[in-house]
């Protein structure tokens, strides 16, 4: 039976890989490990192998991970990423517990967040969320209506406006899923033309990830790969299908 440190060299090994057949230096992509429905236990396990950044879909699910970490381990330097949908009533907790927020598709949204980032924290780390090929079920802004949502939240106070997030339609064959990837890379780098001054594309999961790197992408998110076949979602009001 493997073990979450096994999993975690095996993914480090495909990322590895994957840069090295797109001619990428293998430091310019970050693994995110996306421990929703996994126990801080699990968490405890990565970070024992050496993982630092975290990513959580479900609010309250996480918000109470951070707790727990917090006090069984203070000295360990965990990076959390929010990587789900966030209701408007959730966003106090966001905005006081993570660290990074990859799933901002709302000036609304982003908005909140910047007001209840707590004084003398850092400022929240912020993806905008881009629903790149139309997927009818899928969160995230048009890519047509990305510069003006990028333009109103890179201006806003304690947000720092770092990139893009995806998550497309499931595409079949390597080729096809990077033809998508390669979509929002075009997003990026029209922004980046813009002066926004991004470094974080955010796309890739276990079954993709090769095509992602190959597109372009500077952080990975794999859940299933890392920690194994997940738990039945609780049952919560930020539930996300991500």
């Amino acid at each position: 039976m493997t073990t979450i440190e096994d999993n975690l060299q095996q993914v480090r090994g495909r990322i590895a890989t994957a840069c090295a057949r797109a001619d990428r230096d293998v430091t310019a992509v970050t693994l995110l490990a996306v421990s929703k429905t996994f126990g801080p236990d699990a968490v405890l396990q990565a970070l024992a192998a050496g993982q630092r950044a975290f990513g959580e879909n479900y609010i309250q699910e996480g918000v109470e991970k951070i707790l727990a970490l917090r006090e069984t381990r203070p000295d360990a330097m965990i990076e959390w990423h929010c990587i789900g949908p966030i209701q408007s009533n959730k966003t106090r907790l966001v905005a006081a517990h993570f660290d990074w927020v990859q799933s901002v598709d709302r000036l609304k949204i982003a908005q909140r967040l910047s007001e209840q980032r707590p004084t003398g924290m850092a400022p929240l780390q912020v993806c905008l969320q881009v629903n790149v090929d139309g997927g009818p079920t899928k969160s995230g802004v048009a890519p047509a209506e990305l510069p003006a949502l990028a333009e109103a939240v890179a201006s806003l106070p304690q947000l720092r406006l770092r990139g893009l997030m995806c998550i497309p339609e499931p595409a079949a064959g390597f080729e096809a899923q990077r033809a998508v990837f390669l979509q929002a890379c075009a997003l990026f780098d029209g922004l980046n033309a813009r002066g926004f001054g991004l470094d974080t594309l955010s796309m890739g999961m276990s079954d993709d990830l090769e095509a992602a790197v190959a597109a372009g992408s500077t952080l990975v998110r794999v859940g299933r790969a890392v920690f194994g076949s997940r738990a039945a979602p609780p049952e919560r009001p930020d539930r996300s299908s991500i």
